[in-house]
């Protein structure tokens, strides 16, 4: 499947259709909106989750955003915020036209970087009726901040260095200068954890590739998707890592305290949410908790009370 994305491309996708009439309504089913954080792509890990949402009786539309996987865009995997969020808003639009969803019972479900792109969607289309985020990045400074007393300052100047020659070199119309998205400490990469390379090669799908134009950092440092989420008016659920060492979990914890959201913590890492991880089982069962209590048909709620 393709989606128009504001006519300047198109963003490839997957609808799986849900396998139960749980969420069953006279307009069609609920569906679920998702896409991957930072340079994930759809075959990175999300089937797990994708699995137990269509069980529960919600259809899943996942898609890659411009520039990733086999959407198109050039340059090839740039990382860039204002049009990722275009991007969920293209998908949003095209699941509400789809046979057999119903179009006022649409949720949207990001992680990592794409956990902050869902509240700032839902900030701006209130039409929405429900946000899943999970160990979200919700705040480019806190995570710049966090880099720096981990990492010190050698190898994040290295990391911006690079940044800096991507600007000159899109500016003169050269080739992008590329970094890794993921390394090993020390390395000059975006992000460099103990373990976070290991973890994510392990959930990577064959479209994943472990490099972006540089630039994008400098557009990830100064993102704030929760600049305005008094604005955000449907039921939202953030799941927290609590030790999470990529996205602060006191920046998450903060947003959720302030909007009222629906809160999980888990005391795990950044990683430590896909398939075949302790926390894995746990995570997509609470999703599955709040989705079905939140998107139930009017009849059910009727029913109910």
């Amino acid at each position: 499947m393709t989606i128009d994305a504001d006519g300047e491309g198109r963003l490839a996708a997957d609808f799986t259709a849900a396998s139960d009439d749980a969420l069953d309504g006279p307009r069609g089913r609920p569906c679920v909106v998702m896409a991957h954080g930072f340079t994930g792509t759809r075959d990175c890990g999300l089937d797990g989750f994708i699995d137990v949402l269509t069980a529960a009786g919600a259809h899943v539309l996942a898609f890659d955003y411009r520039h990733f996987g086999q959407s198109s865009g050039v340059p090839n995997q740039l990382v860039s915020p204002a049009r990722q969020i275009r991007d969920y808003h293209a998908a949003i639009d095209h699941a509400r036209a789809l046979p057999g969803v119903d179009p006022d019972r649409i949720a949207v479900w990001g992680v990592s970087l794409s956990g902050g792109h869902v509240m700032r969607v839902a900030a701006e289309d209130r039409r929405l009726a429900a946000v899943v985020s999970l160990t979200p990045g919700i705040d480019g400074g806190a995570a710049v901040a966090l880099m720096l007393r981990t990492r010190g300052l050698r190898d994040p100047m290295r990391v911006v260095g690079r940044a800096a020659a991507d600007v000159a070199a899109a500016a003169l119309g050269r080739p992008p200068v590329l970094t890794p998205a993921i390394g090993r400490p020390g390395d000059a990469a975006a992000i460099t954890p103990p373990g976070a390379l290991e973890a994510m090669t392990t959930i990577a799908g064959p479209s994943w590739r472990n490099e972006f134009p540089a630039r994008g950092l400098l557009a990830v440092g100064v993102y704030r998707p929760a600049s305005k989420v008094g604005q955000i008016t449907c039921p939202v659920l953030m799941q927290i890592a609590d030790h999470d060492q990529v996205a602060p979990a006191h920046s998450a914890r903060r947003i959720a305290e302030r909007i009222g959201a629906s809160t999980q913590h888990y005391p795990c890492d950044h990683f430590d949410v896909y398939t075949g991880t302790a926390f894995h089982e746990q995570v997509a069962a609470h999703q599955v908790e709040f989705l079905r209590r939140v998107l139930s048909s009017p009849t059910d709620q009727k029913d109910r009370s």
